[in-house]
């Protein structure tokens, strides 16, 4: 129905009817995120025993690799913790382990089946384990915008860079166009690298890494930023504005990262006086501009490893992560929140659950290979290409 036939109906599209045909947006609105307000319960105790005897009949033969965000029950078995390509390189390390188990979301096992040799293989615990941010950005609607950019005449002066929380179709796109990838803690050498390629770039899938590292971190201006819609005709933006623009920024963010807002900031302030504000990247430009301190995961644990005893910090992140800080560093004095009031933390990620875990450890124990992430050749090919660009920055 036409807008035209509705207002004849005298009938008013509703606000989800606009957003779903992508004339509208809802900024509160974060896809595959729940808020509960508390996470969920424990699994049952007795499947620790059966994952620690299931992970010792392996062996060497298993690796298991615990992204930051997990539960407490997963990460206790987890060989090492990181971030996703902390992780991936990790995995790439371990050429003696047959079985690389990814206890995170499926953006990161595809990077570690890229990373990681032919002879290994890399198993996902639940397949539905994916990431939202990662979603908002398909193969073909990429494609759609190159086509957009090379009929504005600007194609030949982009680069693409391409966040690391990106499908594999997306990091071979930006291989295959002469990109690279970039992390949250990289983020601004992968852009001085592409500004070095080339006078603009599409920086893809989270506006808002995109945007706080071009104004925040290298002096760019909020007019230099334009964001490309997928849902809109032409993402939305004239031949003009991408033609004006340095930063061509994906209409995509983080379902948890996202929901923290400046009243967030201002609220925390105010109830807790002398509190140091500890954001991600991820989250908007507005809640980055307030913020005491900004950086990765990586980041956001060196500074509480290093804060003095006593010092009382609000910190925007994932809530898994939060509270495992805030318990690691309460004897040292140390005051540890969560930024927002509402309590929210990854649903994707805590997909992976203990039952999950024990699950796939115990069907490669017993020789059946489950839940395999596997990369196909070309894809492989040009995503490596974009990745090692990243590795070889300086």
């Amino acid at each position: 129905m036409t807008t035209a036939q509705t207002q004849e109906l005298d009938v008013q599209p509703t606000p989800l009817a606009l957003l779903l045909l992508g004339r509208e947006a809802d900024p509160r609105s974060e896809r595959g995120v729940e808020c509960p307000g508390d996470l969920p319960s424990p699994s049952d105790p007795d499947l620790v025993e059966r994952a620690r005897a299931a992970k010792a009949k392996l062996g060497d033969k298993v690796f298991v690799l615990g992204h930051h965000y997990q539960r407490d029950e997963v990460i206790q078995f987890a060989d090492v913790t990181g971030d996703s390509f902390k992780l991936a390189r990790d995995a790439a390390a371990r050429p003696e382990a047959e079985y690389i188990v990814f206890c995170g979301v499926h953006f990161m096992a595809e990077s570690a089946d890229i990373l990681t040799s032919d002879a290994q293989k890399v198993v996902l615990p639940d397949l539905a384990a994916g990431c939202s941010m990662a979603d908002m950005a398909t193969a073909e609607q990429v494609a759609e915008c190159w086509d957009v950019l090379t009929e504005a005449g600007v194609a030949d002066q982009v680069v693409p860079v391409s966040y690391m929380n990106s499908s594999a179709d997306i990091k071979a796109f930006t291989g295959r166009h002469g990109g690279t990838i970039c992390t949250s803690s990289n983020a601004q050498r992968a852009l001085e690298w592409a500004f070095q390629q080339g006078e603009k770039v599409l920086f893809l899938p989270d506006q808002h890494l995109g945007r706080n590292t071009a104004v925040r971190d290298m002096g760019m201006s909020l007019d230099d930023c334009v964001v490309y819609n997928p849902h809109r005709p032409n993402g939305g933006l004239t031949a003009e504005e991408l033609r004006a623009a340095k930063m061509i920024l994906w209409r995509g963010h983080c379902s948890v990262h996202g929901r923290f807002s400046l009243d967030s900031v201002n609220d925390v302030r105010e109830r807790i006086p002398g509190v140091n504000v500890l954001v991600h990247p991820e989250c908007r430009h507005e809640v980055v501009a307030a913020a005491d301190l900004v950086g990765s995961t990586e980041y956001i644990i060196r500074a509480l490893e290093e804060a003095p005893a006593g010092s009382k910090w609000a910190i925007g992140t994932e809530l898994n992560l939060v509270r495992r800080l805030a318990n690691r560093f309460a004897p040292e004095g140390k005051e540890i929140v969560f930024l927002d009031r509402t309590v929210c933390f990854c649903s994707t990620m805590n997909r992976i659950d203990l039952p999950h875990l024990v699950w796939a450890l115990e069907s490669l124990a017993e020789g059946n290979l489950v839940n395999r992430i596997e990369v196909d050749r070309e894809t492989e090919a040009y995503a490596k290409q974009a990745l090692e660009r990243m590795l070889a920055l300086p």
